[in-house]
């Protein structure tokens, strides 16, 4: 079965054919408007023709002096007729004398039939006004005539005579045709033209695209890298250009990232496998007491809880990906969630000799569980890198519609290449992933961190400067304070 893709077109193609439609149109509209013109030109030639011939007999008619007017107005009409015919006379009288013209009866007939213009008749002694609306058709002896029927009325020279004076409009009509057929053939030919040009500049205009696609063909998994080239663009692709620049870039870095995702998930995993196995096979290379056995297995146990942590955190992670929000919305104080938080970690606080100061306070709507889990990685980050003796500070504002949540903490600064990347999963500041100390995690905390925030509908946030590391996140006020 034939389908309306098999006859896709190209853009060239269909602006050709567009540009073939709107010359068609006009070509059409400019035709019928001269046609018109050429209609009331020849009309308007064939009443001149027709009124300089009335306008000689009016005027013999109404000058000539008796006894011989009847006479002369016959000689004057043969003189005026051509021989080919192509104009005719016919004069009627109630006198004999003035009457002219073979089948003159019918002709009288049929123009007499016709409506006559006011003012044709004047007022005694003048002719009557005769209008271009007042020709008639008449068709004679197989001609095909234009008239115009003239009533002259008595004079003391003459009796009132009757005047019709014809001219053939085969000549008019033959005009006419020939200059429809070359309006015709100039409307083909002229779309034929406008389509052939239209596609020449269609393709012309197009060719910036086709480099385009060509560009985008050859960018591929082995030259990343490369991206299309915007000085060569019109103004319109290099917009084009630049968002699918741009668009790359984008898919670039999260190559980037996933790469460097999938190495830290295998170096992550690798590690703590690579115990279990090992601590195994040096238990299995001889006898093991009971004792020897179970500290093995609880070696192997923390090993193992390790692992789960890591794949509960990623599956936590997989899931804020796919655009999950938090559900169990409460509205809490902020202040009070930090200083529970605060409480949970104080033995780890009273270890390192540090104190934790909260500013401010906001009223937001939290799901508390991914709330506190947050601020306890955060507050679990400065911990490790704060120094010791010092305070850290939690400062806690709104701004429009985002309540925001400020950690910090007195320690070496972290330079702004990494502060880029703390939030990436698995980056660690410190590069060396052979130790894991037990304060360490596993480098997914503050990713933890910003997906919490993106699942109420926040971000993150980080500064260090003057040895004093700000990391903190915004999450959405309560639904009344947003209304406001």
């Amino acid at each position: 079965m034939v389908r309306l893709t098999d006859f896709r077109l190209s853009i060239a193609a269909r602006l050709a054919l567009l540009f073939g439609v709107v010359a068609v149109v006009a070509f059409s509209l400019i035709a019928l408007v001269l046609n018109r013109v050429l209609e009331i030109e020849l009309e308007r030639h064939q009443y001149e023709q027709i009124e300089s011939r009335t306008q000689d007999m009016r005027y013999m008619l109404l000058h000539a002096r008796p006894p011989d007017i009847a006479q002369r107005a016959k000689d004057k009409i043969d003189a005026l007729t051509p021989s080919d015919g192509r104009a005719r006379y016919w004069m009627w009288s109630d006198d004999p004398n003035y009457c002219y013209g073979s089948e003159l009866p019918r002709v009288l007939n049929e123009t007499s039939n016709r409506s006559v213009p006011p003012g044709e008749q004047g007022p005694q002694g003048q002719q009557g006004q005769q209008s271009q609306q007042g020709m008639i058709d008449l068709d004679f002896q197989g001609q095909h005539l234009r008239v115009i029927r003239s009533a002259l009325v008595a004079t003391p020279a003459r009796a009132a005579v009757t005047l019709v004076v014809g001219v053939d409009t085969h000549p008019f009509a033959r005009t006419a045709h020939s200059f429809r057929v070359a309006l015709l053939l100039i409307t083909g030919l002229g779309t034929l033209v406008v389509v052939a040009l239209g596609y020449w500049v269609a393709r012309l205009g197009l060719a910036p695209l086709v480099r385009l696609s060509q560009d985008a063909r050859e960018i591929g998994p082995y030259n990343r890298a490369q991206r299309l080239q915007l000085p060569s663009l019109p103004l319109e692709l290099a917009q084009l250009g630049a968002s699918f620049n741009a668009a790359l870039d984008r898919l670039e870095e999260a190559y980037r990232q996933l790469s460097t995702f999938n190495d830290d998930v295998a170096h992550e995993l690798r590690t703590p496998l690579g115990n279990l196995i090992g601590q195994t096979q040096v238990a299995l290379t001889r006898e093991r007491d009971a004792a020897q056995l179970q500290e093995l297995l609880q070696s192997n146990l923390e090993e193992l809880e390790r692992l789960r942590l890591i794949v509960a955190d990623m599956l936590f992670l997989a899931r804020a990906d796919q655009g999950e929000r938090a559900s169990r919305l409460v509205t809490v104080s902020i202040a009070h969630e930090v200083a529970k938080t605060a409480e949970f970690l104080e033995l780890l606080l009273d270890d390192a000799g540090l104190t934790v100061q909260v500013q401010g306070d906001q009223q937001a709507s939290i799901e508390t569980s991914l709330f506190r889990r947050a601020l306890t990685n955060l507050l679990q980050n400065a911990i490790q890198y704060a120094r010791c003796g010092s305070i850290i500070t939690v400062h806690i504002s709104s701004r429009e519609t985002l309540a925001h949540i400020a950690i910090s903490n007195e320690g070496v600064a972290i330079a702004p290449d990494h502060l880029q990347r703390i939030f990436d999963r698995f980056y660690r500041v410190d590069s060396s992933r052979t130790q894991y100390p037990q304060h360490s995690g596993h480098g997914l905390g503050l990713a933890i961190v910003k997906a919490v925030a993106s699942m109420h509908q926040g971000s993150v946030f980080a500064t260090s400067e003057h040895g004093v590391t700000t990391v903190g996140f915004t999450v959405a006020l309560q639904q009344q304070q947003r209304q406001q």
